[in-house]
């Protein structure tokens, strides 16, 4: 491959949808008609076949699709000592979680995710993400009774994404995306998330990434680079590419995940649509700084919506791949 070519690597953001039967086993277990094995056995099921899929289909970096998890606040908050899990919180619409709560010094008592990461890694010899929630989007989206400053409870929480981190990387992760979508609402704390980030990722080797939904981020670009990653996952598709054009003022220093299918839509994007939205990338960035990969997480589509969109992804970026070599 020549090296205008080289880059352009395929990757999810991190959630995929869950088949039928663990949906159900989910609702059963909510219910204690099943065990915490029998979903596990489940969930390991589900991650199974979705590696498989993104091997199938040529992914170069393949995710878990958080198979065993819930709530992305929730399931860390539930395995943290010092946060308790609040009743059913309305969120928007008619989506409701439940809100983790800080009640005392928040410790992590063990690793988190390094068991699934590991599972997930020996199924494939592609590289395997691993996923965190990161500590402002974990704070945001509780309730503090404890720390009494929102600085304290953030900094309190990336203490424990850090430890989660470095067990990852020691582990043998060669990503790690640690997810702030609380980061869109919020883009006057910015300084309190490049703080909390810059404790998560110091001394980490793995590739850092950070993936932070939608926003208006353009209202604070270029200060955007300044959060301590390798890598800024950001949808570029749903907002029409807009942010492309501060780039050209300004240009993009790390790495990107390139949003260029909408995950809030059923439709199915053409493989030219997603082709055009990759050549668009090319403008103002080099092929080695671009992650292609949908806007946000999978999860609200359906199986077959979720895997029709990848394919699109994975075709569209091997004959723009190929055209490069060619030119």
């Amino acid at each position: 491959m020549n090296e205008t070519a080289q880059g352009l690597r395929t990757t999810s953001v991190g959630s995929l949808p869950k088949p039928d039967y663990l949906l159900h086993a989910r609702a059963q277990r909510a219910r204690n008609e099943i065990s915490q094995e029998e979903l596990d056995e489940l969930s390991r099921r589900a991650t199974q076949e979705w590696i498989r899929f993104q091997e199938e289909i040529g992914v170069d970096i393949v995710v878990d699709g958080e198979m065993y998890r819930g709530d992305m606040v929730a399931y860390f908050a539930e395995n943290l000592e010092g946060m308790g899990i609040s009743g059913l919180v309305r969120s928007y619409g008619n989506r409701y979680y439940k809100k983790p709560i800080a009640t005392g010094d928040i410790r992590r008592p063990a690793p988190i995710t390094v068991d699934w990461w590991k599972f997930a890694q020996s199924l494939t010899e592609k590289p395997v993400k691993g996923m965190l929630t990161g500590p402002y989007t974990i704070a945001d989206w509780s309730f503090d009774n404890h720390y009494g400053s929102r600085r304290d409870l953030v900094m309190a929480l990336a203490e424990v994404v850090r430890q989660e981190a470095q067990d990852l990387e020691q582990a043998g992760a060669e990503y790690l995306q640690i997810d702030e979508p609380a980061v869109s609402t919020r883009l006057d704390e910015l300084d309190l998330v490049i703080e909390s980030m810059a404790v998560v990722t110091s001394g980490l080797r793995a590739h850092t990434i950070t993936h932070m939904c939608y926003g208006r981020f353009e209202e604070v670009y270029p200060r955007l680079l300044d959060i301590p990653v390798d890598q800024i996952d950001l949808e570029m598709a749903n907002s029409g590419l807009e942010l492309l054009e501060k780039f050209g003022a300004h240009p993009f220093t790390k790495a990107i995940g390139f949003g260029v299918v909408d995950v809030h839509t059923h439709k199915i994007e053409s493989v030219d649509e997603v082709k055009k939205n990759i050549r668009r990338a090319l403008d103002y960035l080099r092929p080695d700084q671009v992650f292609i990969d949908p806007d946000c997480g999978l999860k609200t589509r359906t199986v077959d919506e979720a895997k029709a969109k990848l394919r699109t992804i994975q075709q569209a970026r091997d004959e723009v791949r190929s055209e490069l070599v060619r030119a």
